[in-house]
């Protein structure tokens, strides 16, 4: 399977809470509404934060997947 494609990234790897999503909060504004961000991070506490991110400002986590330390993420803009 092919992994899905994203219009835009987010680079927070070696960034710890707070930051990556408070990048994640500027970032997701770069980017139009219904289009994909991809954020790929290492800090652990983004599996519990990013989720509650997107639930509470009306995003579409798409994707969540982990590999060697590295966490990354598809999230789709609302409106």
């Amino acid at each position: 399977m092919a992994a899905p494609e994203f219009d835009a990234e987010l680079d927070a790897r070696g960034l710890y809470c707070p930051e990556p999503v408070m990048m994640l909060h500027n970032r997701i504004n770069d980017v139009a509404p219904g289009r994909i961000l991809r954020v790929i991070a290492t800090d652990p506490s983004t599996t519990r934060d990013i989720p509650r991110f997107c639930q509470f400002l009306g995003h579409e986590l798409v994707n969540e997947t982990e590999q060697d330390g590295e966490f990354v993420y598809l999230i789709r803009r609302g409106e």
